[in-house]
């Protein structure tokens, strides 16, 4: 469908290209014939992925192969916003949907509606999602609000789906809520002998501990020697599995 229906509408290049962080990526995998299906998993912020699935029985004498794309962007509405987290489709993308696509065999936009403290964050969510979905993610309890395209009573009422979420009433703090996983990265020193890569990897749970999966994007001018690469975690070396 290109750009013409379903999620890719939203891919408008001059507002994901202006976007606080944008990644592409390709991932193709062999996995084993079984059945035929395709799973999608909500995440922070914005993703869009297609996903072919082919699969075997458990001898796994008949390989097929996966392709996922995925586009992950984030929008930073909360600091030009003066402190507001109201969002919609249109604010992000300047676009709405208007159409599913025909040949998607899925086609769904996951809300985050679980907020921190009930008492304070009583938000709003519109238009009425057509189904609600929870799930446990790193530990903690998720709900989200679930679009899906594929409703004839979706588009029933409008010709467009603008999702927008808003808090009923003025937030008492200006401030985000800390992820469980976060992380900070900075440069040191200068030129080949001293210069050097740092990341900071955070994790704010209580008492649980979670596998990482690092990737790092290395500019084209920067040289990297990997025999130099240490992994510290509570000030004890760490090797990576």
């Amino acid at each position: 469908c290109s750009l013409q229906a379903g999620l890719a509408v939203l891919l408008k290049a001059e507002r994901l290209f202006h976007s606080s962080y944008h990644s592409q990526a390709v991932h193709i995998r062999p996995i084993c014939r079984v059945s035929h299906w395709c799973a999608h998993l909500p995440c922070d912020g914005f993703s869009v992925a297609a996903c072919f699935f082919l699969v075997q029985d458990a001898s796994c004498l008949a390989v097929s192969w996966e392709l996922r794309q995925t586009l992950t962007v984030v929008f930073d509405f909360f600091s030009s916003g003066q402190g507001k987290k109201d969002w919609s489709l249109f604010k992000m993308f300047s676009r709405t949907l208007t159409d599913t696509c025909p040949l998607a065999s899925q086609s769904k936009v996951y809300v985050d509606i679980s907020p921190k403290n009930k008492e304070k964050e009583l938000l709003e969510v519109s238009p009425p999602p057509t189904s609600v979905h929870e799930a446990v993610v790193q530990g903690d309890k998720k709900t989200y609000a679930v679009y899906d395209l594929l409703n004839p009573l979706l588009f029933n009422t409008s010709r467009s789906l603008n999702v927008q979420l808003k808090w009923k009433r003025p937030q008492d703090s200006s401030e985000m809520p800390i992820p469980t996983l976060h992380a900070q990265r900075y440069v040191g020193g200068y030129g080949l002998q001293t210069g050097e890569i740092c990341t900071l990897i955070y994790n704010t749970h209580p008492y649980r501990a979670f596998p990482v999966i690092l990737l790092e994007t290395v500019p084209w001018y920067l040289r990297l020697y990997v025999h130099t690469l240490t992994i510290i975690t509570k000030g004890k070396e760490n090797k990576p599995s």
